[in-house]
């Protein structure tokens, strides 16, 4: 039998997934997917994102593709918690102790990754990983019926400075590169804000939706 990923190929899915109730036969529908090595785009609490499994390469290249990015991009872990994020991620005390106050929510952490992350989905110069925990309750609702993280991207066309909100404008840039588009209406057009905690002091490297102040 084929990959789902491969049935998909020229027909993008859409669903319309309630953003604060999300109907759990579209959930389940969603994890299929993702099981089957399939990417989909899916809201957070910033902005709409790409994602896939972590041991998802041909949906990893793509994505990659789609947002044509380089070595240096530093590709998202999406966690249900801080105990998933440990197994995948090196937090040091002081780091931790900001991600809880600061979790979940719109902020993007890059950290030394752990072994148990694929090395093509590092940054290849400094083998960081970025990790988020979303406060939306349809990407939440999608981890937990997965049991494990998802890793993704900002939906951000290249060229573009803002990030693709609308799910008309989704399904007709991205008709036929996706498996599946999450349709949970408007999510914003800011992204996360991102802090690097490699060093003994946080630093600053976007200032997205999320309140940059606890790390100045």
């Amino acid at each position: 039998m084929a990959p789902r990923s491969l049935q998909y190929a020229h027909m993008t899915v859409r669903l319309e997934i309630h953003p604060e109730s999300p109907q759990a036969r579209l959930v389940r529908q969603v994890a299929e997917v993702l099981r089957d090595g399939g990417l989909i785009v899916y809201p957070t609490d910033s902005c709409y994102a790409l994602g896939c499994m972590l041991d998802a390469a041909d949906a990893a290249r793509n994505m990659a593709r789609i947002r044509q990015t380089d070595k240096s991009h530093n590709f998202t872990l999406i966690c249900r918690d801080l105990s998933e994020v440990s197994a995948y991620v090196k937090v040091p005390n002081w780091a931790y102790r900001l991600v809880r106050a600061n979790t979940p929510g719109p902020y993007t952490f890059i950290l030394p990754a752990t072994r148990d992350v694929p090395r093509r989905l590092l940054n290849q110069k400094r083998k960081t990983i970025g990790f988020r925990l979303p406060d939306h309750a349809v990407p939440r609702a999608i981890l937990e019926e997965i049991g494990e993280p998802i890793m993704s991207s900002t939906l951000l066309m290249p060229g573009s400075d803002r990030p693709l909100n609308d799910g008309d404008d989704i399904l007709e840039q991205l008709d036929g590169q996706v498996e599946l588009v999450i349709d949970s209406g408007s999510c914003g057009i800011e992204p996360s804000t991102v802090v690097d905690l490699l060093g003994e002091y946080p630093v600053i490297l976007r200032r997205g939706k999320g309140d940059a102040r606890d790390f100045e």
